[in-house]
């Protein structure tokens, strides 16, 4: 086994906001080498960093829109989520939970605080991931899949805190989240500190993104809250050493080296399929749902 270096530590672009509820700084594809080739299958994500909102008696959210072609993962640090999809999948996660939605073949979907929760307001946090789906997979079903915080592996590192697995797995111990191509994700949670090991395939696509505290990446590289440790293609193994206590998300993946296609809400491989799937959306194959 060889030292999987860093490549890049790259910090949160200017935050914006997806409809009127996430107030997210855009790494993929957004950052100078985050593209959607390069981290593949991860191939968006938005970080909501800390933000409070005011109560509302209307939750705030982004209404009913569609997607085509790949998942949406979503992780709720702070804050509760509320989700409902034309496949039927919903529900609510809290803090520590997330939503798994297969878009596939196509779905429509709405997301937003919850109710009670955004009736106080607070202060939320939270990643949203899309995962992208190889070529035999996008036209499958949707599908939905809510992970529970209590449903995650979780392997201790004794006074150093634990790892929790939320899918793929880390130290022969695996998460719960279904999946379609070989991906780990889970999130560090150390004491000041506190060091954790991880060890994944020269050629996977590896990233960190610290969302509470500081960390030390393999005894050099300083990584602040809210920045983005992108690690190179060579080498397997490396550590993490938090300064303070820190929860840091770790994500893992084999490329799919397909053809990659996106258009607004949808991707795909090619131009004649993201064609298609707006032809779907709009003769109404995507189902319905009521904004």
């Amino acid at each position: 086994m060889t030292a999987k270096k860093v490549e890049i530590v790259a910090s949160p672009k200017p935050a914006h906001f997806v409809g009127d509820g996430f107030r997210v700084h855009n790494f993929i594809p957004g950052v100078q080498g985050l593209d959607m080739k390069r981290m593949d299958p991860f191939i968006m994500l938005d970080y909501n960093s800390k933000f409070h909102f005011n109560g509302s008696e209307r939750p705030r959210g982004v209404g009913v829109h569609p997607h085509r072609g790949f998942e949406t993962v979503t992780i709720a640090y702070k804050g509760k989520v509320e989700h409902h999809d034309s496949a039927g999948g919903g529900g609510i996660i809290g803090e520590g939970d997330v939503q798994w939605m297969t878009a596939a073949k196509g779905v429509l979907h709405k997301e937003y605080h919850e109710t009670e929760w955004s009736k106080k307001g607070g202060i939320f946090q939270m990643v949203q991931l899309w995962v992208n789906l190889p070529a035999k997979d996008k036209m499958s079903c949707p599908k939905y899949q809510a992970i529970e915080n209590a449903a995650m592996e979780r392997v201790s590192l004794g006074e150093n805190g634990f790892v929790e697995i939320i899918a793929g797995e880390y130290n022969g111990h695996k998460g719960p989240a279904d999946i379609f191509t070989p991906l780990h994700m889970m999130n560090a949670k150390l004491k000041a500190g506190g060091k954790a090991e991880f060890s994944f395939p020269a050629h996977f696509n590896t990233a960190a993104l610290v969302i509470e505290g500081s960390i030390t990446v393999n005894g050099e590289e300083k990584a602040a809250t809210d920045h983005f440790v992108l690690f190179k293609n060579e080498g397997e193994t490396f550590s993490i050493e938090a300064k303070e206590d820190a929860v840091v998300l770790i994500i893992s993946g084999e490329p799919i080296n397909e053809p990659i296609y996106p258009h607004g809400p949808f991707v795909m491989n090619s131009r004649e399929e993201i064609m298609q799937a707006f032809e779907d959306f709009n003769t109404g194959k995507f189902g319905y749902l009521e904004d």
